[in-house]
């Protein structure tokens, strides 16, 4: 987002958050509870398990606000053909974005040419719906040198955005963390800063480092301390 002074209003914050619903133990009262504050909040998407977008996307019908889902998640060890799969089901199942965790253990041993076909396998089959892929590459696990190396990666499969973490790993988004992947991305690639994101100080500290998305649970919390920096 282009600010030249750096000052951010609410609703400009709260249109670049992606409202996180994700925890394992959450039932439907508490996705019916998540849509409210989604849409009382006017976050840019609901961000939810792969078992609640059909029930997300009636929920928030009309409300403006999208509904974008995890894919692979938490470990991002499924299969290729098993993501493809997972892409095309959330796809039909009407979800607007896909935020995919990508093989860290394949990348990690050095198998570069496995996660950048990982991705591509989502990629496609989004891109022919019109469905943006974020990749999460779960960077606590990640050096620094790392983490830019996973950016260029995601960058050479066409991925939309590269995201710093599933928020149920190691670390959180770091300032030095988002600084890597700003400057790895080269303006080809957009930013999702994700994981211990609470409050309107460190939404507004990512923005400004280069973050165009930001990913958590805590948008209320986040959104009442508007205009505090």
């Amino acid at each position: 987002m282009s600010n030249k002074e750096n000052i951010y209003t609410k609703d400009q914050i709260a249109g670049m958050i992606d409202h996180a619903v994700l925890k394992p133990e959450y039932t439907n009262s508490d996705i019916y509870y998540h849509s409210q504050i989604s849409v009382a909040n006017r976050v840019y998407s609901m961000c939810v398990r792969p078992c609640d977008i059909t029930f997300t996307k009636s929920l928030l019908k009309g409300s403006g606000v999208k509904v974008s889902s995890v894919l692979s998640f938490p470990h991002g060890a499924d299969t290729i053909v098993m993501k493809e799969s997972m892409a095309y089901q959330a796809i039909n199942d009407g979800t607007d974005e896909i935020d995919m965790v990508m093989n860290i253990g394949k990348f990690l041993s050095g198998d570069y040419e496995y996660v950048v076909k990982d991705i591509m396998a989502v990629v496609d089959v989004a891109h022919k719906n019109g469905v943006l892929v974020k990749v999460i590459q779960e960077s606590g696990f990640l050096t620094l040198d790392q983490v830019a190396k996973a950016c260029k990666l995601s960058v050479k499969a066409g991925a939309d955005f590269v995201k710093t973490s599933t928020g149920f790993g190691p670390g959180k988004a770091t300032p030095e963390i988002i600084k890597v992947m700003v400057q790895s991305a080269a303006g080809k690639i957009r930013i999702k800063a994700s994981g211990g994101i609470r409050n309107w100080d460190d939404a507004v500290t990512m923005v400004r480092l280069g973050a165009d998305r930001i990913g958590t649970g805590s948008s209320p919390d986040i959104l009442a301390g508007a205009g505090r920096i």
